[in-house]
């Protein structure tokens, strides 16, 4: 047993903590729906899972300000806190933390009078997920990860914020995956309504606030990987001098780069620490110009 690992040959992209979205609007904050697609409850009847909560949406007078469910609310502290001291730590890196207030509402019968996070009848992939995933039944000293690489998406879960104990709870080809949205109406900064190749979906989110949410940089884009052979020497240069100035970079592991929807190359630089179980997998990351200079920062290549 160990921190799970990619197959040979396989390129590990993202890592990071994750669980089924919470509501954000009045109405619904702080619960969440499994629904089939005539909006019927479902929870009862996925296959192995415990019982939980059955919640009911409030009264539209009700004005009562947005809240999370407790357990939300200490981790999002906690990485709040977290984020801030490992951002003084490195150039470049993963900088968690609150995003810009939850915004307006994209799809208001799925965020504001109703909030499914799983929308699937019968059979479909959706309803595959584990049940680890939903904070309502998630044991307290349970975490739950999820992992992208070029080829599948993968959810572990371990106890005792130990990822030295990885269970693979789930995992999915990238094919199978037909589309995934940014859900900017959140009170985490963003959430992924993930669209299976059946037609079913899900919504998850971070356990606290992201500004950058590397699950999505690789997830909401097709991911086209650029092998450091088949950059110009200028790129290459350029890569290796950023990828110099990382000093706890993993050297036995390749900088991966992948070109961005703008166009430019993203350069991230796997290291040596260790997998932490509020933010997963923290990577430096620099970016690229199509000549080989520095890439300027646009918001939607992360």
């Amino acid at each position: 047993m160990g921190t799970w690992t990619p197959e040979s040959g396989e390129t590990l992209l993202a890592r990071d903590a994750i669980a089924f979205a919470t509501g954000t609007a009045p109405r619904v904050s702080g619960m969440r729906w499994f629904r089939d697609t005539q909006r019927n409850d479902i929870q009862n009847e996925l296959p192995g899972w415990p019982d939980g909560p059955v919640f009911s949406v409030r009264p539209e007078e009700d004005k009562r300000p947005a809240r999370r469910a407790g357990l939300f609310g200490l981790r999002a502290l906690y990485v709040a806190v977290g984020g801030a001291l490992e951002s003084l730590g490195g150039t470049g890196s993963f900088l968690p933390g609150a995003g810009d207030g939850p915004g307006r509402p994209q799809e208001p019968e799925n965020e504001v009078t109703d909030f499914p996070v799983m929308w699937a009848d019968g059979g479909a992939i959706a309803r595959t997920l584990p049940w680890q995933l939903d904070p309502a039944r998630c044991p307290d000293d349970y975490r739950t990860h999820i992992t992208v690489t070029d080829r599948r998406v993968v959810i572990t879960g371990f106890p005792d914020d130990d990822p030295l104990r990885d269970q693979v709870l789930w995992q999915v080809e990238r094919s199978q995956i037909a589309q995934v949205e940014r859900m900017r109406f959140s009170s985490v900064g963003e959430e992924a309504k993930v669209h299976f190749a059946d037609d079913s979906w899900i919504r998850l989110a971070p356990p606290g606030p992201r500004k950058y949410w590397s699950v999505l940089r690789h997830l909401a884009y097709p991911t086209e990987i650029v092998p450091m052979g088949t950059l110009t020497p200028r790129q290459r240069a350029y890569v290796e001098s950023y990828v110099t100035s990382v000093t706890d970079r993993d050297t036995s592991v390749e900088p991966v780069i992948t070109r961005r929807p703008s166009g430019k190359f993203l350069i991230e630089v796997p290291t040596t620490q260790p997998v932490k179980p509020d933010l997963g997998m923290l990577r430096p990351f620099w970016f690229m110009s199509q000549t080989g200079s520095r890439g300027g920062f646009d918001p939607k290549d992360l």
